[in-house]
Parts: structure tokens; C-alpha cells; sequence
């Protein structure tokens, strides 16, 4: 913008220059052609009376000589019996004969084009019907004196306006841009979740109203989700009475594998209700995990359901560390809600497996499964969307919790036939800009493809 701004003001302020010079520079070549004929014709009128009164050459001569054309050597009177005064001209008289004959029928001062310059030419009647003409010749450079000079003037005031106007220019989109660049790194920032992110809002009166408008929308979204996190809050409590009232009922079950499992379910659930509690109540420094770790632990979870429904199950590349800036809880609700998928939309027997893939700066986990795979992937990861008769929130949950390192999450056929969730994650901080630029080459790369 404060380039297109500098060249906005650079063209204007030319074009309104040169409108304004070329005339004045005609102007003052025309004022200055004007100048040295005016001056000329006045010093030929100047011998008119000498030559009514006496047509001695001494006189004449030394008429002539006394005007500033005559002495030096410009001036020549023709008489009518051919003669001339001087009868040496020191100058170039370059009038010819047919250019004196149209002076003398128009009867009045004429300019004709000679060699060198111009020569003005002024009749003058005497008695018996006869003409003379004064010739003075003008050089071409008396009749542009000064303008070049007046020229050079002028266009160094055109250049000092318009650099001028430029460094205003730039120096109006300087503080706009610096405003707008401001606001929209606030704006990145608090869409990246530093939600303490404030502007002081400054330059011009509508990127002030921005900024203030930006301001309170960012009180009014921490109030909101300040509710919210209260809401889940007081909500995850209150589950506490039924569960009290779950755990009594499984102590009574007593021994056995059935009564094992129920009391440890129970005991997986308090923790979830806990670890919510403890989430919603610091919404600041969102922790770390091995996700090597969570994986195992997910997939013996799920490989007891799986052998029981007759599923091949296997884990691979989770053997060593691998460290993700993701609370645990999130990272299993996420791999959950996708392994989930697999027994809610799979027939029986259908095999999967789940892949951890470690680069630099990114960890991939994939979940591929042998069943029928996703028709439309762009619609089912739309929150809410399922094709399955499902609340449609596993895939959003596992693309959220994606996004919110910097990654993304993608659907593509795997190679045991069906569907293969991938789920890209950050290890290392991106800049909020980087961020946007690194999504806004995967959508261009998506549409591409498409």
C-alpha cells in the first residue's frame, strides 16, 4: 500500500506539473521571440524620420551606427536605388531581394527566415512613391535568450514539488501501514491464541476505530470464553455426585473381570472429569507430551476391543521418545476419536493401523484402516458433517487439536484400501505469520490438485 501510494502521488503530481510546464515553457519561448522583434522593430522605427528628412549616406550611417543593432553591425538600410548603409555591413545580411520587395508591398514591418537567424524588415516611405527597408538581423539565439535558463528554473521547482509530494505521500503511508501492520499482528496473535494481545491504537481516524473495535472485541471474546470455560467447569463438577454414585454401585459388584473393568472405567472417567477441571481452570501454558507414549497407550486400549471383533491391529514407529507441544488428554482424545471411527464405521474384522512418523520440526500420526474409505473428505472434516449417523466431532476434534500446533490434518486412501487420517503436528513455533503463509501454499497446493 505505501508503494502504490508513493506512485499514486508521483503520477498525479507529474501529471499536474507537466500540465502546467509545457504551456509556461511555450509561454516564455514565445515571450522571449516577442521581446528581441519588439526591441528590433522599435530600433528600425527609430530611422524613419532620418530617412524622410535626409538621404545623405554620412547621416544615415550615423544614424544607424547610433542604435544598439547598428553598432554591432546588424542593421542595413536599402535604398531605393539600391544602395546600402552601411555600404560594409558588418553583419550578415541575408535579405533576399524578392523578401525586400514583399516588405516594401505590405507597407509594413515583415520577418522573414534568413541564414543564422531572422531579419526584420521595416518599409519606409519616402517621396515620389519611393521605399526603403531597414533590415536588422536577429540571430536565432536573441530570440531564445533566457530560456533555457527560465526552462531549467522551472523544472527544478516542478521536481522539488513532486518530490515533495512524494515524501509526504510516503511518509502518510508509512504511518499507515505501520497502524495496519500493528493491527494485524495483534490480530494474528490473538488468533493464535495470546489473548492479553492489546493495540494502542494510532494513525489515521479509521484505523483508530479499527484498533478500538479490535480492543473490545478482544475483551468481549476472554469474557465469553471465560464463561465458557466456567460453564465446562461447573459442569465437569457436577458430574461428581453420579460418579460417587457410579463408584459405590461398582465396589458392590465385587470380584471378578466384569466388576474390574467397570471399577477401572470409572476410574479412567473421574480422572477425564479431573484433568478437565484442571484444564478449564488454567487456560494458559498448554503443556507438553510424548506422543510415542499416548500412542501406546491408546492402542493396547483399543487392541482388546479389536481382538475381540477378530481386527488386525498394529502400531508402528513408536518406539522412541517424541515429544509434541500437546496436553496428553488432548492427544488421546484426538487418536481416540479417530480409532473410534474405525470400529463405529467398519464392519468386523477390518484391520487398521496406526503409523507415528517423526521429521524435522513435524510429527505425523497415521490411522489408516482397511474398510470402505471416505466418498467426500472435504465434507466430512466440516464440523458437525458425518455420513455415518455420528455427531460428525471425532475428525474436527482430531484436526482441531492438529491446528492448534501450527498443523493440519488430511484424508487420503491408504494402502490397506480405506481411509487414511493423517494428523500433521508442529514441533517447533512457527510466527503467527508463517503460520498463515504455510496454510494459505496447502490451500493453494489443495486447489491445484483438484
Amino acid at each position: 500500500m505505501r508503494r502504490t501510494l508513493v506512485l499514486v502521488s508521483l503520477a498525479v503530481t507529474s501529471m499536474v506539473a507537466l500540465a502546467f510546464l509545457i504551456p509556461l515553457a511555450l509561454t516564455v519561448r514565445e515571450i522571449a521571440r516577442d521581446r528581441a522583434l519588439t526591441t528590433a522593430e522599435r530600433q528600425a522605427s527609430a530611422l524613419g524620420p532620418v530617412l524622410v528628412v535626409t538621404e545623405d549616406p554620412a547621416a544615415l550611417e550615423r544614424a544607424v551606427a547610433s542604435t544598439q543593432a547598428g553598432a554591432a553591425g546588424r542593421m542595413t538600410v536599402h535604398m531605393p536605388d539600391g544602395g546600402l548603409v552601411p555600404k560594409d555591413p558588418r553583419g550578415d545580411s541575408g535579405a533576399r531581394p524578392e523578401q525586400l520587395a514583399e516588405a516594401g508591398r505590405r507597407g509594413r514591418s515583415y520577418t522573414a527566415r534568413v541564414s543564422g537567424g531572422y531579419a526584420l524588415l521595416q518599409p519606409v516611405s519616402l517621396d515620389a512613391g519611393r521605399t526603403a527597408v531597414v533590415e536588422v538581423f536577429l540571430p536565432d539565439g536573441d530570440l531564445s535568450r533566457g530560456v533555457w535558463k527560465a526552462w531549467l528554473v522551472m523544472t527544478a521547482v516542478a521536481a522539488a514539488l513532486v518530490a515533495g509530494s512524494v515524501a509526504v505521500a510516503d511518509r502518510l503511508g508509512a504511518r499507515m501501514i505501520t497502524s495496519t501492520r500493528r493491527l494485524a499482528e495483534a490480530a494474528g496473535a490473538f488468533g493464535d491464541g495470546q489473548l492479553s494481545v492489546r493495540i494502542e491504537p494510532d494513525g489515521p481516524p479509521e484505523l483508530v476505530e479499527a484498533g478500538l473495535a479490535f480492543n473490545a472485541m478482544a475483551d468481549h471474546v476472554v469474557q465469553l470464553l471465560s464463561a465458557e470455560r466456567e460453564m465446562a467447569a461447573d459442569l465437569s463438577h457436577r458430574l461428581r455426585t453420579p460418579l460417587a454414585a457410579l463408584r459405590l454401585n461398582a465396589e458392590a459388584l465385587g470380584d471378578g473381570p466384569v466388576a474390574d473393568q467397570t471399577r477401572e472405567a470409572v476410574d479412567r472417567i473421574e480422572r477425564e472429569v479431573d484433568q478437565i477441571i484442571r484444564t478449564v481452570r488454567r487456560p494458559t501454558g498448554r503443556g507438553s507430551c510424548d506422543a510415542s507414549k499416548v500412542l501406546r497407550d491408546r492402542v493396547a486400549f483399543w487392541s482388546v476391543l479389536a481382538e475381540d471383533e477378530g481386527r488386525s491391529c498394529e502400531l508402528i514407529g513408536a518406539d522412541g521418545p517424541a515429544p509434541l507441544p500437546l496436553p496428553g488428554t488432548e492427544l488421546a482424545a484426538a487418536v481416540d476419536a479417530l480409532l473410534g471411527n474405525i470400529f463405529r464405521h467398519t464392519a468386523e474384522g477390518t484391520g487398521f493401523a496406526v503409523t507415528l512418523h517423526q521429521g524435522q520440526g513435524v510429527t505425523g500420526i497415521l490411522v489408516a484402516d482397511a474398510g470402505p474409505g471416505i466418498a467426500d473428505p472435504d465434507a466430512a472434516l466440516k464440523r458437525g458433517s458425518s455420513g455415518g449417523g455420528s455427531t460428525g466431532l471425532g475428525l474436527d476434534i482430531a484436526r482441531r487439536a492438529a491446528e492448534s500446533t501450527g498443523g493440519y490434518l488430511r484424508i487420503h486412501r491408504s494402502v490397506l484400501g480405506g481411509a487414511q487420517v493423517q494428523m500433521w503436528f508442529r514441533t517447533k513455533w512457527l510466527p503467527p505469520s508463517r503460520r498463515r503463509s504455510r496454510r494459505l501454499v496447502r490451500r493453494r497446493h489443495s486447489r491445484t490438485r483438484a
